[in-house]
């Protein structure tokens, strides 16, 4: 049962009104949350929060799931952003100095500072600042296919952000993929001269793997922290430099419930009322967890594991990305990019780039095969790509099922 002051904030929402009188909440479904919007959240209160300007619809994203329409304040998901940093123990004093950060992430995230822009009365088209703390720099769906002259553009921008600082400080805020893609051009061209380390970086957009983690950490000498949450939520989690997961909850909470008995993999479920125009109680988030001991203890988390319809059944029960990605690692920590397909029934095909793009050497791969083998319970093949597709979201897929015939 939720606390007496979650009670006090939702019980006059259509939505929670049966749940409060039933004194039992079940949990909450995205496919709940959109039937009936937004009658099913309107109160009088939110009716004028929407009249004023106090409140808003958006849509999440959609990379990971349906794209849902909410409601909340505006700014809403970078304030939280924005706390977050303030509040971070190392990247904190950055913050609070005046460092700028730059975004280096999806072509959709920075369409859509460009869209919102366009809105506002004497906007530049195509305006990528966010606001005066935040610039995006991608213009390309897949970042494999910028050129040098993308490259040298990115740059040039990150070095007019950190020379508005009196000690050249920026902050880099990315998807750990953009980021790998980066480093692995700057390289390649002899480019690091033009690149202003920065004083921190954070990882937020997606799952990231633990071979990219460890290659960004190997090229800069900052902390490089992973920041969970969504949309619809606000931040949850953050990384030390370490790799350690703290929590961020303020007016949250949050519980977990095994997926399938004996996994060690547990959805998180979350009540928040940190949006006030629309308090989650007993949400799905739609993500997995793991725990260092297994257990449903949320101060235990370890790892974010990936999303809850992407786990992959098998006979030793259901599978995550994080699952996948720690065997790649354990083989070679050259791997860069994955991708797993299942041909059939009983097999799959794991294809793979490298940072390096040499392939992995026979004994390597035969391992990783036997390995997956061993994982999924179904026979693999493992093939080196020059590239792997990104998908229409700007965002890599770890997992597809067998082409239609």
């Amino acid at each position: 049962m939720p606390s007496a002051d979650v009670l006090d904030k939702v019980r006059d929402i259509p939505i929670y009104r049966a749940s409060v009188e039933r004194g039992h909440f079940p949990i909450l479904e995205k496919p709940e949350i959109a039937r009936g919007f937004p009658d099913n959240w309107m109160t009088p209160r939110l009716a004028r929060a929407l009249e004023t300007g106090e409140a808003e619809f958006v849509l999440s994203t959609g990379t990971n799931h349906a794209r849902m329409q909410i409601i909340r304040p505006p700014y809403f998901l970078l304030r939280s952003y924005y706390r977050l940093w303030q509040e971070h123990p190392e990247l904190g004093a950055s913050w609070h100095a005046g460092a700028r950060r730059v975004s280096l992430t999806t072509v959709l995230a920075t369409e859509h500072v460009a869209r919102v822009n366009a809105r506002r009365p004497g906007a530049t088209p195509g305006e990528r600042w966010l606001d005066d703390r935040t610039l995006y720099l991608n213009r390309r769906l897949d970042p494999a296919d910028w050129e040098r002259e993308d490259v040298e553009r990115m740059l040039g921008e990150i070095r007019e952000v950190a020379g508005a600082h009196p000690d050249g400080a920026y902050l880099l805020d990315c998807s750990g993929y953009h980021l790998a893609h980066l480093v692995r051009k700057v390289s390649a061209w002899g480019l690091w001269d033009r690149f202003p380390r920065p004083a921190g970086i954070v990882h937020a957009y997606e799952y990231t793997p633990l071979n990219v983690r460890a290659y960004l950490r190997s090229h800069f000498d900052c902390p490089v922290v992973d920041l969970f949450g969504s949309t619809e939520l606000g931040y949850l989690f953050y990384s030390d430099a370490e790799g350690r997961y703290r929590p961020y909850l303020t007016d949250m909470s949050v519980e977990l419930i095994p997926v399938a008995p004996g996994s060690g993999i547990h959805s998180l479920i979350v009540t928040s009322v940190r949006n006030p125009y629309m308090p989650l109680v007993r949400y799905r988030s739609g993500d997995c967890v793991r725990t260092r001991d297994g257990s449903t203890d949320p101060e235990r988390i370890v790892s974010f594991c990936g999303r809850e319809k992407e786990l992959l059944p098998t006979p030793q029960g259901p599978v995550a990305q994080a699952d996948l990605d720690s065997l790649i690692t354990g083989v070679s920590d050259r791997v860069f990019l994955h991708h797993l397909r299942l041909t059939g029934d009983d097999t799959c095909l794991l294809a793979y780039t490298t940072f390096d793009d040499v392939p992995l050497t026979p004994d390597e791969t035969a391992r990783l095969a036997a390995d997956v083998t061993a994982l999924t319970g179904r026979s693999c093949q493992v093939e080196h790509r020059a590239r792997l597709p990104i998908g229409r979201s700007g965002k890599y897929a770890w997992l597809s099922a067998p082409d239609p015939s």
